[in-house]
C-alpha cells in the first residue's frame, strides 16, 4: 500500500466508523501509541500527536454519534446534503463505473469517498490517476471544505477537531500531488 492509499484509508475509515467499532482497535492502536507517525508520509505530526493524546474511543463515541449519525446530526457526512455535492446516486454511479464494489450504505459518505481514493489507488492501472482527479474535482472537493469546518465547529472533542484539520491538509496535498501528475502526463 503506497502513501496516498494510507492517507485516504486511515481519514476514510475514522470518519466512516464508530470508534469504538472493533475494525478500528489496531488503528487506534497505533495512534494511542504513537506509531502513526512513523508511516505517515505527511508532515503532520503535531496534528498527529494532539489525535493521540485523544484517542480513547469510547471517549468519542458521544462525540460522534452527534456530529455525523442520524436525521439530526450536527454535521451530515454525505455529499448530497451539502452546496456543491452530488447525489447519493451520482456518486455509486462513478464509483461503481470504477468497478468498485459498494455496499447498500450511502455511497457518497465522505468516509465512503476517502476509502474510494485508496480503493483507486490499490487498483491502480493507467487510466486510475485520472479517476482519482476525478473523484476529488467533482465528487469530494466542492463540498469537503463547507464540511470539515462545520466538524471543527460542531466537535466537543479534540480529536474530531484535529482530524477535521487533518483531513484538509492531507486532501489537499493529495490533491495537488494528482493534479500535479495529470499536468506531467499532458507534457509528455
Amino acid at each position: 500500500m503506497n502513501e496516498f492509499s494510507i492517507l485516504c484509508r486511515v481519514i476514510g475509515s475514522l470518519f466512516n466508523r464508530q470508534p469504538q467499532d472493533p475494525l478500528l482497535v489496531p488503528l487506534f492502536t497505533l495512534l494511542r501509541e504513537g506509531k502513526l507517525q512513523a508511516q505517515w508520509p505527511l508532515e503532520q505530526d503535531d496534528l498527529l500527536k494532539r489525535l493521540q493524546q485523544s484517542s480513547d474511543p469510547q471517549a468519542l463515541a458521544a462525540d460522534y454519534n452527534a456530529l455525523f449519525v442520524g436525521s439530526d446530526c450536527n454535521v451530515p457526512p454525505y455529499a448530497s446534503q451539502w452546496p456543491g455535492g452530488k447525489t447519493e446516486s451520482e456518486v455509486r454511479a462513478f464509483l461503481t463505473s470504477r468497478g468498485m464494489p459498494l455496499s447498500e450504505a450511502p455511497a457518497d459518505h465522505f468516509g465512503i469517498l476517502m476509502l474510494a481514493a485508496s480503493w483507486l489507488e490499490d487498483q491502480s492501472e493507467a487510466d486510475e490517476s485520472t479517476a482519482q482527479l476525478e473523484l476529488f474535482e467533482a465528487y469530494l472537493l466542492p463540498w469537503c471544505g463547507a464540511f470539515l469546518g462545520k466538524v471543527e465547529a460542531h466537535a466537543t472533542t479534540p480529536f474530531y477537531r484535529t482530524l477535521a484539520a487533518l483531513s484538509r491538509e492531507a486532501i489537499q496535498a493529495m490533491y495537488d500531488e494528482l493534479a500535479d501528475q495529470a499536468e506531467d502526463d499532458e507534457d509528455e
